[in-house]
């Protein structure tokens, strides 16, 4: 690595650091005087929806915090003539861009892999802990399609994964021919381990001799594999967003069911392309800010800039959304605009000789 793009990155990472840190402690406050009289008494309660609300912030200010650092950056390189002097070196724009656009797309592949784990789960967790006191909020009387069983659940805690009261009807041609009912049970290894298991088989009876109902008593027994539990809460309620590798499951589940998987497809496409917006936005910004500040006013070009970084990224955030609500496909919504400034930030990098 040459001298510049160290010193580039090492300036570029720092402010990145500032704005980030400051954003967090902007949005948590800003959500503390929101919601104040909402937040849980007990000390270890508010401590941790503090951290909740700060992993969900992340979801944000992270983005913002990697472009408008590359616009203090460049900025400050101009005001102090530093970048002047680097071009008056034979240091090419090409060359200068490249660390502002790695160091910004190795931030971005962090978060995106933040987006494989329970993280996403923050924001859930958190608004639970001001609605109901606790992380996990239960759902209830559910009614689901597994394959060709119909599944009643009258109480699922998808965070213990756990179950009670379920009920399942094995189907055949439209016809029940096993009823089977648990007390409770718990997700391991893919599969739903029952207690307290009552089994009602139903025989096909052509005449009033065949036998009649079967009833079977078990302690224990598996069932529903695959069927897991966070996956089935967060597509009944349809409130939160899914994890990549939750979404991926959940895709491939339902589309087994013949059920439509608009709405996780666009949730697994939030995940993965709107947070790349941001290196190629470093890219655009830099070719169209000016060498010196002499024939500019870099405080009114600064704000311009931050307004479009804000303006592109809301924009993206409707989009999602619209995306999320199946109002428009996920491919329009979310990952077209992506390419779309991939290639203006392609362009504006050929287009510099």
């Amino acid at each position: 690595m040459r001298l510049f793009e160290k010193y580039v990155i090492k300036n570029y990472v720092s402010n990145v650091f500032v704005i980030f840190v400051s954003l967090e402690l902007f949005y948590v406050g800003v959500d503390w005087l929101s919601n104040y009289k909402t937040i849980p008494d007990s000390a270890n309660l508010q401590i941790l929806y503090f951290l909740f609300q700060a992993l969900s912030a992340i979801n944000y200010v992270l983005p913002l915090s990697i472009v408008f650092g590359m616009i203090v950056t460049k900025f400050a390189l101009i005001k102090s003539n530093e970048l002047i002097c680097m071009y008056a070196s034979g240091i090419t724009k090409r060359s200068l861009v490249i660390p502002f656009f790695l160091t910004s797309l190795v931030l971005t592949l962090l978060y995106i892999g933040l987006n494989c784990t329970p993280f996403v789960y923050a924001y859930e967790y958190g608004s639970n802990l001001r609605k109901y006191n606790r992380i996990s909020n239960g759902s209830g009387e559910l009614f689901l399609k597994n394959g060709d069983q119909y599944v009643f659940v009258k109480k699922l805690d998808p965070l213990k994964k756990t179950v009670f009261g379920i009920t399942i009807f094995d189907a055949s041609n439209g016809d029940v021919q096993k009823i089977t009912k648990a007390q409770s049970g718990y997700f391991v290894d893919n599969f739903w381990l029952l207690q307290d298991v009552n089994i009602t088989d139903k025989p096909i009876a052509k005449s009033l001799s065949d036998i009649g109902l079967k009833t079977t008593i078990k302690s224990k027994m598996t069932a529903l594999e695959n069927f897991k539990p966070k996956i089935i809460d967060n597509i009944y309620q349809g409130q939160y967003i899914l994890s990549i590798l939750d979404a991926i499951e959940a895709m491939t589940f339902f589309e087994e069911q013949g059920v439509n998987t608009s709405r996780i497809k666009a949730m697994l496409f939030s995940q993965l392309f709107p947070p790349l917006f941001a290196p190629f936005l470093i890219v655009i910004l830099y070719f169209n800010s000016p060498i010196s500040s002499r024939y500019f006013n870099t405080a009114f070009l600064s704000f311009v800039f931050a307004f479009v970084t804000l303006a592109v990224w809301g924009g993206l955030f409707l989009l999602s959304k619209l995306s999320l609500n199946t109002v428009i496909p996920s491919e329009i919504g979310i990952l077209a605009p992506i390419i779309v400034l991939g290639l203006l930030a392609l362009h504006f990098y050929y287009k510099e000789k």
